[in-house]
């Protein structure tokens, strides 16, 4: 999300005016189903905890707002093309294939967790945490993680909503409970067993201090129930793949 302050043109780019082209491509191919990786980003500072579907959407930044462009640009494309959608809300998607065949592994890494462990790894020398003053328990933000298996479920169970000829919806995808950034280090150092140096950074632009959803809805509708929702288990199965892919997919052992 900081990312996408300052340099917001790559997320317009590829948030909004791809995902167009892509719906109008769909559209001349008379593909009508369409399952869309939206974000807890559109909701902005949150009024209520945790935060439901009914929230209001007030995103704080550019990479929240170009999600709630394309959820909008999905409702007008459902009204005037008949283009079905359902958008899935992800809180933070963490952790590992639990088999340990698939893992995160991003250029450049932004993620907490995939952070954490490269310096347990020594590909770091310490976590930045940025912001120690938030009104939180412990000063740093809290954000609610979520098993990346959790979500390829739901993604199914979203489609099998759309091939029973369902109308399209909005969907949480969250555990319902928040870890601190001090937390998930903590966390890590004990599955880990490593010392995990820290250091405190300034504030990030466009950072709320708490993120955590409801996914009632989901399970209501859906059947979608997180199989995975301890952060201890999110931050093992994520180590068991940043151990034997130290390079990411490019340096298997």
């Amino acid at each position: 999300m900081g990312e996408s302050v300052q340099n917001p043109a790559i997320y317009y780019q590829n948030n909004v005016a791809a995902t167009i082209t892509l719906l109008q491509t769909m559209i001349e191919a008379k593909v009508t189903k369409f399952i869309f990786s939206s974000s807890c980003a559109t909701y902005g500072e949150p009024i209520d905890i945790p935060i439901t579907e009914k929230h209001p959407q007030n995103p704080i930044n550019p990479y929240g707002r170009t999600k709630l462009m394309v959820e909008q640009i999905m409702d007008d494309f459902e009204k005037a093309y008949g283009l079905t959608s359902v958008a899935l809300r992800y809180f933070n998607a963490a952790g590992a294939d639990p088999e340990g065949e698939l893992g995160e592994d991003h250029h450049p890494e932004t993620h907490l967790i995939p952070l954490v462990l490269m310096a347990a790894l020594g590909q770091r020398k310490d976590i930045k945490i940025f912001g120690n003053d938030y009104l939180t328990k412990d000063g740093t933000c809290i954000r609610d993680y979520i098993h990346i298996k959790d979500l390829a479920s739901a993604h199914l169970q979203a489609l099998e909503r759309l091939l029973d000829g369902l109308p399209g919806a909005n969907y949480n995808l969250g555990n319902g409970d928040g870890y601190s950034v001090l937390e998930v280090i903590e966390t890590a150092r004990k599955v880990t067993d490593k010392p995990i140096p820290q250091e405190i950074s300034d504030r990030r632009a466009g950072d709320p201090a708490v993120l955590i959803g409801a996914s009632q809805k989901a399970m209501d509708e859906l059947g979608w129930k997180p199989q995975f929702p301890e952060i201890d288990e999110i931050i093992e199965h994520a180590w068991n793949w940043h151990k034997t892919h130290p390079g990411g997919y490019d340096d298997a052992i």
